[in-house]
């Protein structure tokens, strides 16, 4: 007679699940966190929203040609000459620092001058880690001192430890950094 129940091995014994996965060892869930370096894009549409409501009833441009177009990864931003694309890019600038969106997350170009006058920038926007400022915080989370493992995962840094009170120590030291590129804070699990 065949019987189709598992039996547990000897070896075995304790759980299902290494009944199953003999060859990797089992990794206990540590309570874990990740630093990203983000742009939140509905508080830069927010933020860009505003601009565009204050260009439009601003006495000095009026009669004035100006453009804020979004793209996937920059902004770029028109008007008719140089003095009024600088003006343009500081009232974007206010209305993104007061909305909450990281400036050092933005990068902007040159501007450029075309041959009939009108003023062009480009303002790119950095989301996620590079690879040296990534590096940059996993060599801090492992040369605090805190039982810590830090794991560089594409444009994010996984930190894990056994004890939350250590993560907690670690988001308060990686805020002291100074990286070009803000940090957050996000996927906290115990």
């Amino acid at each position: 007679r065949i019987s189709w129940r598992a039996r547990p091995t000897e070896e075995s014994s304790d759980s299902l699940g290494s009944r199953f996965f003999k060859g990797t060892p089992r990794l206990a869930n540590l309570p874990s966190f990740d630093v990203v370096s983000e742009i939140n894009m509905a508080e830069l549409g927010n933020a860009l929203l505003m601009a565009r409501k204050e260009l439009a009833s601003r006495f000095d441009f009026k009669g004035v040609e100006w453009e804020i177009a979004e793209e996937k990864d920059k902004l770029v931003l028109s008007a008719n000459d140089q003095f009024k694309l600088d003006a343009l890019r500081e009232i974007v600038m206010g209305k993104l620092a007061k909305r909450g969106v990281p400036l050092k997350n933005l990068e902007p170009k040159e501007s450029e001058l075309s041959s009939v006058g009108r003023a062009r920038q480009e303002i790119l926007l950095k989301q996620g880690l590079s690879g040296e400022n990534a590096k940059t915080v996993s060599q801090s989370v492992r040369g605090s001192g805190l039982k810590l493992q830090a794991a560089i995962e594409g444009g994010k840094v996984r930190v894990s430890g056994k004890s939350r009170d250590d993560l907690q120590a670690a988001i308060a030291h990686l805020r002291k950094l100074d990286i070009p590129a803000a940090l957050s804070f996000n996927n906290f699990r115990d």
